[in-house]
């Protein structure tokens, strides 16, 4: 009983802090009615609560040798500095040419059939007394029989085609150990009142920087890459909150 009541507390309180969010939320919306969504300030991305640092297995670093009274630096790659990003707050050039198509097609088909029969001719004499409790007589060889059967058949299929041809500058954010960079983009472009916001992020290698300072999506380790928006377009598409809460809720 006290767990229940604890419980029921719980859930109270978890609907309270919801209800007061969306209250929040909602105030804020209504205020902006007649406005154009506001869009988010340039800012430090490391500075964002919910940046976190990379950290992933790698080599020991090799040392760097020093050859003296030598034009030539080991491990560079011309004699003139390298304009491409190397170095944190660098920014690069992230092309993203997405072009997937997928189609699965599963059939499944299941079919059983089962039977069996349990009898007990003798047991101790006792076979006899059966007759007593079941005046219409009985077949001590066929006792208790069982038969069953199932059938199933299903079938599904998924077609899906996505095509996404963006570019979006990102900036390094972090330099690995050995040597791979830390990048992360957000752009946001606002037409009427529609805000469209692309961000990008990810590991990449600097050899895999082409000579225009430029990198494709497909060479991003860890990539995380969304485009969606947010405004009066984006919140007709969406369900209201009640049904989205009938939609998680509902059993059936």
């Amino acid at each position: 009983m006290i767990r229940a009541k604890k419980l029921s507390h719980s859930v109270a309180a978890g609907a309270l802090l919801l209800a007061a969010g969306g209250c929040a939320n909602t105030v804020d919306r209504i205020a902006q009615i007649g406005e154009p969504p506001a869009m988010a300030a340039v800012a430090n991305p490391t500075e964002k609560p919910d940046y976190r640092p990379i950290t992933t297995p790698l080599p020991a670093p090799d040392p760097a040798p020093r050859m003296a009274n030598s034009l030539w630096r080991p491990g560079a790659k011309a004699f003139f500095r390298d304009q491409r990003a190397a170095r944190v707050g660098d920014i690069l050039t992230v092309n993203v040419q997405i072009a997937d198509t997928a189609t699965v097609n599963n059939t499944t088909t299941r079919a059983r059939t089962t039977e069996e029969t349990l009898g007990i001719p003798g047991l101790f004499g006792l076979e006899t007394q059966l007759g007593k409790v079941l005046p219409q007589g009985i077949d001590p060889t066929a006792l208790v029989g069982v038969n069953g059967g199932g059938n199933f058949q299903g079938e599904g299929a998924v077609e899906r085609e996505e095509t996404i041809s963006l570019t979006v500058a990102a900036m390094i954010v972090q330099v690995l150990p050995n040597g791979n960079l830390v990048i992360q983009g957000r752009q946001e472009v606002r037409v009427n009142f529609e805000v469209r916001e692309l961000t990008v992020a990810g590991i990449v290698r600097p050899e895999d920087i082409t000579a225009t300072n430029t990198i494709a999506h497909t060479q991003i380790a860890e990539a995380r890459i969304s485009y969606g928006g947010r405004g009066q377009i984006t919140d007709v598409q969406q369900p209201r909150y009640g049904q989205q809460l009938l939609d998680i809720i509902a059993p059936f």
